[in-house]
């Protein structure tokens, strides 16, 4: 699969946990969530720093997080990645999301080595516009 059908398929599915997300309206851990939110996305917060982000529960890890997830879409520096990409796989995620600036080679492997789709160094509020863009030409 390229990485542009990766994309694709990972913005079809709709329920997403947010690693790091934060209830700052100018972090792009607050207003990118948000966007997906305001897009029909189900967003799932996941910080140990808040009980409540965008109106939402938030979970202290993905352990914590009820139900099944599609997508985690990770808000955190590379350093941290490897910790939260090998949780995914334990829960059973079906993907992983790198923010822009987050590059894991090492934990995106893993990912796919367990059979999960991965996203790197993309934001979904700049990629699900072109997406729709395309979509509608």
């Amino acid at each position: 699969m390229t990485e542009a059908e990766t994309i694709e398929q990972l913005l079809t599915w709709r329920r997403w946990a947010v690693v790091g997300a934060t209830p700052e309206p100018y972090k792009p851990s607050c207003y990118v969530p948000q966007y997906l939110q305001a897009h029909g996305f189900e967003i799932v917060p996941v910080n140990p720093e808040y009980d409540e982000v965008l109106g939402q529960p938030c979970y202290p890890d993905l352990a914590s997080v009820p139900g099944a997830i599609d997508v985690v879409d990770l808000f955190r520096r590379p350093q941290f990645v490897g910790g939260h990409v090998d949780e995914a796989i334990a829960v059973g995620v079906k993907s992983i999301w790198m923010q822009l600036g987050i590059v894991e080679e090492a934990a995106a492997e893993r990912a796919r080595q367990a059979g999960l789709l991965v996203v790197m160094d993309r934001c979904p509020k700049i990629e699900l516009p072109r997406l729709l863009a395309r979509r509608s030409a």
